[in-house]
């Protein structure tokens, strides 16, 4: 019995809860016919501060006056879900639609069964989201598209340091051209709500394979037959690398004839993989000028898929020259696998 009683108290406090949250009327039973008014929005942390900006998809208290008939409330002309809505006459508990049409000015409309009041507000959409960009690899003047969300308002975008020209852009993609006399570099793309550096860089600052190996690098792979001229799941241009390591432990190996490439004033080895059907979870491991006491590795992603990998050379022993680049066969496995543009940042 105690416990039926304890139960019977909490849905009662809970039922108490809830009937205060909708939207009322006055005590005695009749609306009040005034029309509303809104002064200030809150959060729902420190309801006594005002605030002056909010984001995308928060819960805000709108105050004001002869609030409690409400039953719709817009932002921009979009109407927030009924069942966000909790009114009584001087406060409006709100949930702020997650997708505007503005990335800042969203004003937010009342209407009640008396009126309709209006209070200009920020609502700002949430910073800008790369999830990735094509081609990854290009020459000044070509058109990359980078992909994500809540680009609208976009302002500039940045290769490093220098702005490209935005060819066009939507909340979800953006066109840019490389800018002149750009090989490689983080992507920055500025909006009203702030600035976002892309994971991986663009391009490469010093260029080990991409159609054809470059100027001084052979292939010295071991215990593995690699096709540089590959036409098959290519990345960018022409060419890929189509690798099969016909032993466990094998290496695919690019070598270059003595000088040694510096690496002053590069910080990284970048390449792309696409993984085959018998490849996926592998994994690789990365060897630079055939240290094998200090290595990466990495575990190969889903089959039908090109992924980007960047290893920091203080990943890597912190080399001064590079001599050689070795992806080892690191699982004991035979498989295929496709290698696409290998070099320097």
């Amino acid at each position: 019995m105690k416990y039926k009683l304890i139960l019977i108290c909490f849905l009662l406090l809970i039922s108490q809860y809830f009937s205060g949250c909708k939207k009322e009327g006055a005590s005695d039973g009749t609306d009040n016919t005034n029309p509303p008014t809104i002064n200030a929005v809150t959060d729902l942390a420190n309801r006594s501060i005002t605030i002056s900006s909010a984001i995308y998809g928060d819960w805000v208290i709108i105050k004001g006056t002869n609030l409690a008939t409400t039953y719709k409330v817009e932002f921009s002309n979009i109407a927030a879900s009924d069942s966000l809505i909790y009114a009584n006459d001087s406060t409006i508990t709100v949930k702020i639609p997650s997708s505007l049409p503005d990335p800042v000015n969203n004003p937010i409309k009342v209407t009640t069964k008396y009126g309709v009041a209006i209070f200009n507000f920020r609502i700002l959409q949430p910073p800008p989201l790369i999830a990735y960009f094509n081609p990854i690899v290009g020459n000044s003047g070509t058109q990359v598209t980078i992909t994500g969300d809540y680009f609208l308002g976009v302002t500039s975008v940045l290769f490093s340091t220098t702005p490209a020209t935005i060819v066009s852009s939507t909340k979800t993609e953006i066109v840019v051209q490389v800018p002149i006399g750009i090989s490689s570099g983080y992507i920055f793309v500025t909006t009203p709500s702030g600035t976002t550096k892309s994971a991986t860089s663009f391009g490469l600052s010093y260029i080990i394979y991409d159609d054809v190996l470059n100027t001084g690098w052979s292939n010295t792979s071991y215990s593995s037959v690699a096709v540089l001229n590959n036409t098959t799941n290519v990345l960018r241009g022409t060419n890929s690398v189509k690798n099969n390591y016909s032993v466990g432990f094998g290496g695919f190996r690019l070598s270059k004839a003595a000088p040694a490439i510096s690496l002053t004033g590069y910080s990284a080895l970048k390449f792309s993989v696409f993984g085959s059907t018998n490849s996926s979870g592998y994994k690789i491991r990365i060897m630079i000028n055939g240290v094998t006491t200090v290595t990466y590795s990495i575990t190969l992603p889903a089959a039908g898929v090109w992924t980007q990998y960047e290893i920091p050379f203080t990943s890597l022993g912190n080399p001064t020259t590079i001599s050689s680049v070795e992806l080892k066969e690191w699982s004991g496995k035979v498989f295929e696998v496709f290698f696409d543009d290998i070099g320097l940042l």
